[in-house]
């Protein structure tokens, strides 16, 4: 297996931090999406929505989608971590909590940025107005992931899971990449934050 990845973009930080926590390991390949290697034709007719990460597996067939890419990995890595929920009432609370973390706030988060930023604008059309909306976006959503950590140790069960991956993502993003004084009005949040921060696969 190939892993085409930008080490540094939240999508391929999710794969790598599902992948220490499996304790799975593949080939890496590095592209540079800020010089537009994943524009190129080639990069193209193995990743359906031109991003990174892609998963090239060896019979050639590719994974986009780090999520996807993710599912992939924890059926082919051994583990008992049940990252994706131990029992049907768990994996459906992960992939409620998945999809609220995610649309809410790393997908809002991303375009908050990428508006604000301009970063892209060369291939994009970018709406400073709609940034500062989607900014405004998840600083309303972070009460409800405060609230939910005051009555649990992680997001989506009792357990650590991927939800768990994406949120420190997210909140990692809001305070570096848009500046917001997270912690300041969210303590489970910091606390939370902090303690997955001690994790081995977050070190690093």
């Amino acid at each position: 297996m190939k892993l085409y990845e930008t080490a540094m973009t939240p999508s391929c930080k999710r794969v790598n931090l599902f992948l220490k926590e499996i304790g799975g390991e593949v080939e890496r390949v590095a592209l540079n999406v800020r010089e537009g290697d994943n524009l190129t034709d080639a990069f193209k007719t193995k990743s359906v929505n031109g991003k990174v990460p892609v998963l090239e597996l060896d019979d050639g067939t590719a994974l986009c989608e780090s999520v996807a890419i993710c599912r992939y990995l924890d059926e082919v890595f051994e583990n008992d971590l049940a990252l994706f929920g131990a029992n049907p009432r768990e994996c459906a609370q992960v992939e409620m909590w998945h999809r609220v973390v995610e649309f809410q706030g790393l997908y809002t988060a991303f375009q908050a940025f990428r508006n604000i930023t301009a970063i892209y604008q060369d291939r994009e059309n970018c709406v400073p107005e709609w940034g500062e909306e989607s900014k405004l976006r998840v600083l309303a959503f972070l009460p409800t992931l405060d609230k939910r950590l005051a009555h649990s140790e992680h997001i989506a069960t009792e357990n650590f899971t991927i939800v768990d991956i994406t949120g420190f993502i997210f909140i990692s993003f809001a305070i570096n990449g848009l500046g917001i004084d997270v912690f300041s009005t969210s303590p489970h949040i910091a606390r939370w934050y902090e303690r997955l921060a001690t994790r081995q696969a977050f070190q690093g």
